[in-house]
């Protein structure tokens, strides 16, 4: 009787363990974070509002000001056209660098992070579980934003599977960096406010050195080398290529639409912002 009790112990202790000893991975953590984080988002009605619609403003704005005509060119192609396919890269960095920044640095000033790091979440699930928010909210973004290029500024859609291919993956990639350089710029802040401020005043002048709020031709060549450094201005390139006449490449600064070079440089920013994201990432102020 003894034995069998101390069998029946053993038993009970090995298949503990070897149920405690299998933790979900990490990108299944960080998928199950999804519903949650899109749940806490689409609950703040001032936040999506301001998100999706402010993009949408300033490209009619802007658009409808700029009227003209590109000259020189036998297209009817107008700079609102050209403004409005590059907005579509300050939808992105609106949804992703703007609201990580913020709304990371606010989890941490709440003590969310803290409580998170109890779990079996990591950084990594952590990171997942924000990029496909991000990813989801970007999308939205891009079709309010291609409606409005469409049906206001005369944008044309993709017609042939190269097109498709080259905004899905101009998209993504531009979601993965803006979105850990996001999570990278959360750490520099020590709560809320002031990450609104550091994700804010940089977004703006990256809109103007990267060519969304004005074409890249009628600016002075030091914002072309400043605007060229950063992911902005390939992602506003690559979505031009698509969105606009193929003769509309001669205007762009190298006289091609460099899809190569687009595609090295936000890899780089996807590599390097994780990089950076895993050395620097602190569940609360004191780690």
């Amino acid at each position: 009787m003894a034995i069998d009790s101390a069998e029946n112990a053993a038993t009970s202790r090995h298949r503990a363990d070897g149920s405690g000893s299998t933790l979900p991975s990490p990108v299944r953590i960080g998928m199950s974070r999804v519903v949650p984080e899109l749940k806490m988002f689409y609950r703040r009605p001032e936040q999506l509002v301001l998100t999706f619609s402010m993009p949408a403003v300033i490209c009619l704005l802007l658009g409808t000001i700029l009227s003209a005509s590109l000259p020189g060119t036998e297209t009817s192609t107008s700079i609102g056209a050209v403004i409005a396919a590059s907005m579509l890269a300050y939808g992105i960095l609106s949804t992703s660098f703007i609201n990580l920044g913020i709304g990371i640095a606010a989890d941490r000033e709440t003590g969310a992070l803290r409580r998170l790091r109890g779990t079996p979440a990591t950084a990594s699930s952590y990171f997942i579980g924000k990029i496909m928010l991000v990813a989801i909210a970007s999308l939205a973004e891009v079709v309010i934003l291609l409606a409005v290029g469409v049906l206001v500024f005369g944008l044309h859609l993709p017609t042939d599977l190269f097109g498709w291919f080259t905004l899905t993956w101009v998209f993504l990639l531009g979601v993965i960096s803006c979105s850990l350089l996001g999570i990278f710029v959360s750490n520099l802040a020590s709560n809320a406010l002031s990450a609104a401020v550091i994700t804010n005043g940089p977004a703006v002048g990256l809109q103007f050195v990267s060519g969304t709020y004005l074409p890249l031709m009628v600016l002075p060549g030091w914002m072309l080398v400043v605007g060229s450094i950063f992911p902005v201005k390939w992602m506003a390139q690559g979505f031009r290529s698509v969105l606009l006449p193929a003769q509309m490449e001669a205007f762009e600064p190298a006289g091609s639409w460099e899809h190569w070079r687009i595609f090295l440089v936000l890899i780089a920013w996807s590599v390097g912002g994780l990089i950076a994201c895993l050395s620097v990432f602190r569940w609360s102020d004191r780690s």
